[in-house]
């Protein structure tokens, strides 16, 4: 398998976030980020890491685009730092943080990269959630402002715009106290959801005073879209009523909660059971459902695996041991068909024949200590995940043959990074960042880099 099993116009892309890679926390005016307040708080971070510094994208982002550009990518998906724009959230504009993104991008351009800008990545600036946050419907109109100053400003650049990357992660945050902020609630996560929800809608409203009335999908213009990770829950036993009842449920709970809002315009009903069950149905007023399902121009998809759930903890394992004993290294199951799977459930279900893009997909810890090469420098086997890269991409040719409208695939991520409450423990590069500002190539990203040579024939 390599590049040219795939379309020649095919999107091959690595995927980054400000909060984990950009450190320079308060450098150049800008604001505080909800993780730099969360990381401070003792205990909430592995090891209390912080993301002050992470992998120095602020200052190094030329060598670390011309190391994505070295393994043959033409895509870059990165997000904004909204408190590096707006230090409040609203109001104020960082002239600085705009400067800091124009040559950024102008370097991507420069290197024949396709930007591929997420607008939210998780790092709420922590002026607006002392205002309340998600949980302040005010957030629409922050969102909104913010989102068509982007617009604005880079809309001769950027083809691909998102929205909101995983909407889950702000459940997390407000609804389980893991994530930050760090409020804990069943109601707080769901109204934290549906006002996201509303600012998403708001966002495509945004960039359709931008840049005009919908247009079918091309890279010659401007496309909007959001990026929901889809981790499909499976019964363990399939013919157990108990496996099928938490699967379900726990489905309606996570992707299905913002998929069939967005294209379908409401919420299904065994959600609305869950949150009249448990108290914490959101504020919905009038308009709202109609609000949040603008129709967007592509889907992003997330694919990392799929959860198997059970009353009975030995059956989930049972289930994946049936399959083959299919666990990796870091104790994760290797299950590559969950990229084919979601693909099919996305298209049936929600999206239909919308274009797609597989914005995120890798897997982390892969039994990686650096040795010595045969040619005497340092290098990184990681085989567990070049196994994991082959068949997640090979499901995805399968369900491209057939049929499905994917039109790019996006691996997370170039560099070990901050992976939020587990800092720097997770390490999903497929390169690595030395101390002495080295770069080491692991095997993985030479896998690609064999993979999206340009004399593969």
């Amino acid at each position: 398998m390599n590049k040219n099993d795939f379309p020649k116009d095919f999107l091959w892309g690595v995927a980054t976030s400000a909060a984990q890679i950009e450190g320079a926390w308060n450098e150049d005016g800008k604001g505080l980020e909800i993780w730099d307040v969360f990381s401070r708080i003792p205990g909430k971070i592995a090891n209390n890491d912080r993301p002050d510094v992470a992998c120095d994208y602020y200052h190094k982002y030329p060598e670390q685009l011309e190391l994505i550009k070295s393994l043959g990518f033409n895509c870059h998906r990165f997000s904004f730092s909204w408190a590096r724009i707006m230090p409040e959230g609203a109001g104020r504009v960082n002239q600085k943080g705009l400067d800091y993104y124009r040559r950024m991008i102008d370097k991507m351009l420069e290197l024949g990269i396709t930007p591929n800008a997420t607008l939210y990545h998780w790092d709420l600036p922590y002026e607006l959630e002392c205002r309340g946050g998600f949980l302040d419907r005010d957030i629409v109109k922050w969102f909104g402002d913010y989102a068509e100053l982007m617009f604005e400003t880079f809309k001769d650049e950027i083809p691909l715009w998102v929205t909101f990357n995983e909407p889950i992660a702000t459940y997390v945050g407000y609804g389980l106290g893991v994530f930050a902020p760090g409020r804990k609630g069943e109601k707080f996560g769901r109204q934290a959801n549906h006002n996201l929800l509303l600012a998403h809608g708001e966002g495509v409203r945004r960039f359709r005073k931008v840049f005009g009335e919908k247009k079918p999908f091309d890279l010659s213009h401007a496309n909007i879209g959001i990026v929901v990770d889809v981790w499909h829950h499976h019964p363990a036993r399939k013919d157990d009523p108990g496996d099928i009842r938490i699967a379900e449920l726990e489905n309606e709970k996570t992707y299905r909660s913002y998929m069939s809002p967005v294209f379908k315009g409401f919420y299904r009903e065994p959600l609305l059971q869950f949150m009249r069950d448990t108290g914490s149905m959101p504020e919905i007023r009038p308009g709202d459902m109609e609000s949040i399902a603008e129709p967007l121009d592509f889907f992003g998809l997330n694919c990392y695996n799929r959860v198997v759930d059970s009353s009975d903890p030995k059956a989930v394992k049972d289930e994946i041991e049936h399959r083959g004993g299919n666990f990796m290294d870091n104790g994760a199951e290797y299950y590559p068909k969950a990229i084919y799977d979601a693909l099919a459930n996305v298209r049936e279900n929600f999206i239909g024949d919308l274009p797609v893009i597989i914005t995120e997909n890798g897997t982390y810890s892969a039994a990686e200590d650096a040795v010595t090469g045969p040619d005497g420098k340092p290098a990184i086997p990681d085989p567990m995940r070049v196994r994991y890269f082959e068949g997640f991409i090979s499901w995805l040719k399968k369900a491209m043959d057939e049929g499905a409208n994917v039109k790019g695939y996006t691996a997370w991520s170039i560099l070990d990074n901050y992976e939020w409450t587990a800092g720097y423990t997770m390490h999903f590069g497929i390169a690595r960042l030395e101390p002495d500002g080295s770069y080491i190539v692991k095997d993985s990203g030479k896998w690609f880099r064999d993979l999206l040579k340009s004399d593969n024939t």
